[in-house]
C-alpha cells in the first residue's frame, strides 16, 4: 500500500499501526516529500522496526501525482501483483480495506468510493461535499466516465492495470491525478468498480487540499477533457468513409 507523506508526523504512525493490524499481510511503501516536520524520521523508525514497511525518501514536494507514481514505480520494480494508495491522515479507514480487496476478485481497479450507495462523508461541511460532488459530476458529463468517485484517493489496481496506462506518459502531478488514472484504466478497456466507504475528514494536521487546489484542478481537468472529447471527434471524422 503506497501511502505518501507531507508533513503528517502526528498521524503516520496511528495510521500505518491501523493499517497492520487491519491487513497484516499488506505491505507499506512510504513516500515522503521532504516533510519538515519530521515525517520522514517517524517512517524511518517505523521501518526499522517493522520489514513490512518501506520508505521512499524525495527531495522535495512535487504533488501528490507525482508521490504515487514514484511509489507504483518502487513497487512495479519489486514486484508487486496489487497496489494500492491511501490517505495518511486517516481519512482513509484500513479497517474498510477488505471490502476493495473483495472486489478485486472482478476488477483491474477498484476505487473506495463515497459517492455510491453505502458510501458516506464524516465531518465535512455541506460546502466541501458539494464542492467534492460537483466536480465529480462534471467529471462524469464531460469526459463521460460512469464512475462517481474519479477524485478518490482510496484504491487497488492490479499490477497489469499500472502496466497498461503506461505510468511514464501521465504528467498529472496534482490531485486530478486520481481522475487521469481512472480514465486511463478505462481507456485501456480494463474493468473498474467502486465500492462503499465511510470518508472521515482528519482529526489532526492541517488538510492539503484548499479552494485554490480544487479551482485549478478543475481548470485542469477542463482542459484535459476539451482536448480528449476534440481527439475523440477527429477519430471519428478520420475513420467515416467517404463515398465517391
Amino acid at each position: 500500500m503506497v501511502v505518501p507523506t507531507y508533513d503528517e508526523a502526528d498521524n503516520l504512525e496511528w495510521i500505518v499501526g491501523r493499517l497492520r493490524a487491519a491487513q497484516p499481510t499488506f505491505d507499506v511503501l512510504v513516500v515522503d516529500d521532504n516533510s519538515p516536520d519530521g515525517t520522514g524520521k517517524i517512517a524511518d523508525a517505523l521501518a526499522a522496526l517493522d520489514g513490512a514497511v518501506t520508505v521512499v525518501h524525495r527531495t522535495e514536494k512535487a504533488g501528490l501525482g507525482a508521490a504515487y507514481l514514484h511509489g507504483f514505480r518502487v513497487a512495479l520494480d519489486a514486484g508487486y501483483d496489487v497496489i494500492g494508495e491511501m490517505d495518511a491522515d486517516g481519512s482513509h479507514q484500513p479497517e474498510q480495506l477488505h471490502r476493495l480487496v473483495d472486489a478485486l476478485a472482478d476488477a483491474d481497479l477498484v476505487i473506495g468510493s463515497r459517492y455510491v450507495p453505502g458510501g458516506s462523508i464524516v465531518n465535512w461541511s455541506r460546502w466541501r461535499e458539494l464542492l467534492s460532488r460537483g466536480g465529480n459530476l462534471y467529471v462524469r458529463l464531460l469526459i463521460g466516465m460512469s464512475v462517481h468517485d474519479a477524485t478518490a484517493g482510496y484504491r487497488l489496481f492490479r499490477r497489469h492495470a499500472l502496466e497498461a496506462v503506461d505510468l511514464a506518459a501521465v504528467e498529472s502531478t496534482g490531485y486530478v491525478f486520481q481522475t487521469d488514472m481512472t480514465h486511463r484504466v478505462l481507456s485501456a478497456g480494463l474493468r473498474v468498480r467502486e465500492v462503499p466507504i465511510e470518508f472521515v475528514e482528519r482529526v489532526r494536521g492541517d488538510s492539503k487540499m484548499s479552494g485554490r487546489v480544487a479551482t485549478e484542478s478543475l481548470r485542469k481537468i477542463t482542459r484535459w477533457g476539451l482536448a480528449e472529447r476534440t481527439a475523440r471527434v477527429r477519430r471519428r471524422l478520420g475513420g467515416r468513409a467517404v463515398s465517391p
